[in-house]
């Protein structure tokens, strides 16, 4: 009956107004720069999803951005007017393009899982007893300060109709079945205790 430990509460998403907000703006810092701060979008992309790609993505547009400012500073003169300055302009609007899409995609579809799986975290407390907000802040007493609960037997009247069935329900997921079936284990034991501990007190 080992658990699997309790899941990292998920953080309530920013509110829609804030993140519109953080977007334009580095979106229009990587633009009014003409690219050469693209990378600056990464580096939040990076620190808010905390996914490896996407530092390796960081990484990528940083090198890019690095590329096209060595092309282009090795540009006689103030015009551009070789193969190098081209392929520097190139690279500098290719990766500031690339970036703006992949970071306004990633950044989406990130906040929305966060707010569909807060949303789940919050719906299923609803559910079965009430649960500590945090599992640091629950109280806990002995058990020898609390007397022992005995529930009486009820006799149920025999039923003339037949069970009624129930709505089908979409199937739960995986978790969720094993602490049911560990609670259903649980509460097996402990009628089989209280029905033989009852006789010897």
């Amino acid at each position: 009956m080992q658990g699997q430990g309790h899941a990292q509460p998920v953080q309530r998403p920013p509110h829609d107004a804030v993140l519109v907000l953080l977007r334009v703006v580095f979106v229009a810092m990587g633009l009014f720069s003409v690219g050469f701060l693209a990378w600056v979008m990464m580096l939040r992309l990076a620190t808010v999803t905390r996914r490896s790609a996407d530092y390796g993505l960081l990484v990528a547009v940083a090198a890019a951005d690095i590329l096209s400012i060595v092309l282009l500073a090795t540009e006689p003169g103030d015009d551009v007017h070789t193969v190098g300055g081209y392929l520097g302009i190139t690279l500098l609007f290719g990766a500031l393009l690339a970036t703006v899409v992949y970071y306004l995609a990633a950044d989406v579809r990130h906040f929305q899982r966060q707010r569909e799986a807060y949303a789940a975290q919050h719906a299923a407390r609803g559910y079965g007893y009430p649960q500590p907000s945090s599992p640091f802040t629950a109280v806990t007493t002995p058990m020898g300060a609390q007397p022992p609960h005995t529930v009486p037997p009820v006799a149920r009247p025999p039923h003339s109709q037949p069970p009624i069935p129930a709505p089908p329900q979409r199937p739960a997921p995986a978790r969720i079945e094993q602490v049911r079936a560990e609670l259903d284990e649980l509460s097996d034991y402990l009628r089989k205790h209280d029905g033989t501990g009852e006789g010897g007190r």
